[in-house]
C-alpha cells in the first residue's frame, strides 16, 4: 500500500496534462463548435499553450455518417504567463510529449509536443494530428523564446 501511495502520484505526474476549456465559438446552426482550451507545459512553469479545435455536433455526426470521429485539424498559441523556469526537459530532437486528445473512438489524437532547440534558446510546440493507419500533414507550430530577463534555463541533467 505504501508503494502505490508513492507509485500513483510519479505515474500521474507522467501522463500529458488535460486541458481547460476557456473558449466556445458556434460556428452553424446545427451546433458545430470551435473549442478554444489552454494547457500548461507540465515541466515548463511560465508556459501556457491555447488550441484551437472543431467539435462536431450530434447532427452533424448523424447527417454524415462519421459517428466517431472529429477533424484533426488544430490551430496552437503558446506565450509566456510567468516566470519562465524549466524543468528536466527532453531535449533530443523528437522532444517530448505534453498534451494528447482523442479525435475518434481508436484510431486518431491530436497531440502536442516541445521540441527545446537550444542553440536558438527557444521552446517549439507542435500541435499534430497522429493517426494509426494515415499520417496526417495537419501542423501548427508556436514558439516561447526564452531570451527574456529571468528566464531561467538549467543545464542539462547528467
Amino acid at each position: 500500500m505504501r508503494l502505490l501511495g508513492f507509485l500513483l502520484p510519479a505515474l500521474l505526474a507522467a501522463l500529458p496534462l488535460s486541458a481547460e476549456q476557456v473558449g466556445e465559438v458556434g460556428v452553424d446552426w446545427v451546433g458545430n463548435d470551435i473549442l478554444i482550451e489552454a494547457i500548461r507545459d507540465p515541466k515548463v512553469e511560465g508556459v501556457t499553450c491555447h488550441i484551437a479545435y472543431f467539435d462536431r455536433s450530434l447532427i452533424d455526426r448523424l447527417s454524415k455518417g462519421n459517428w466517431f470521429e472529429d477533424p484533426s485539424n488544430a490551430s496552437i498559441a503558446c506565450r509566456q504567463t510567468g516566470p519562465i523556469k524549466m524543468g528536466d526537459i527532453d531535449r533530443s530532437e523528437g522532444g517530448e510529449e505534453v498534451f494528447r486528445e482523442r479525435r475518434s473512438i481508436v484510431l486518431k489524437s491530436l497531440r502536442i509536443k516541445r521540441i527545446f532547440d537550444e542553440a536558438n534558446q527557444t521552446l517549439i510546440y507542435l500541435a499534430h494530428a497522429r493517426e494509426l493507419t494515415n499520417g496526417s500533414a495537419k501542423t501548427s507550430i508556436s514558439t516561447v523564446p526564452l531570451y527574456q530577463p529571468g528566464a531561467s534555463v538549467p543545464a542539462p541533467a547528467k
